[in-house]
């Protein structure tokens, strides 16, 4: 099984959720691995661990996330492997719930997040981005 971590989905995977016509909620899972210290790509210096950059991407995020009919599931630190083996172990799980596909696709390539976005791309050395449905 091959795992690469990236930064953003691709523009295939993004139109592939807008043109989903589907209005049943969906939940992502996030798993984050975060940079040891910040890099933004415009050259600024800071002194922010990643996950002090990505924070001032994700508070934000949550809040445009919920205004838009979304809400966090879920967050937390990962604190061990139990079953199987990795390379490197990510930092944090996260569950968001979205209205639905197209509401995901939506928020995640309006303007406001595209704004408070540096700030995540800085942060991230990569994640893994998981569109899981209940059963049942």
């Amino acid at each position: 099984m091959k795992v690469e971590n990236a930064l953003y989905p691709t523009s295939d995977r993004i139109a592939d959720l807008m043109a989903n016509a589907s209005r049943e909620p969906i939940v992502m899972l996030n798993l984050l691995k975060f940079r040891d210290k910040a890099v933004y790509t415009d050259g600024r210096q800071s002194d922010l661990t990643g996950r002090e950059a990505y924070m001032l991407y994700g508070l934000p995020m949550q809040t445009h996330v919920e205004s838009h009919g979304g809400k966090m599931i879920f967050i937390g630190d990962i604190a061990s492997l139990v079953i199987g083996e990795v390379d490197e172990m990510w930092d944090v799980a996260a569950l968001m719930q979205y209205p639905s596909p197209a509401a995901f696709a939506k928020i995640a390539t309006s303007p406001e997040v595209a704004k408070i976005g540096v700030h995540r791309a800085a942060g991230l050395q990569g994640q893994l981005l998981i569109r899981v449905t209940q059963r049942g």
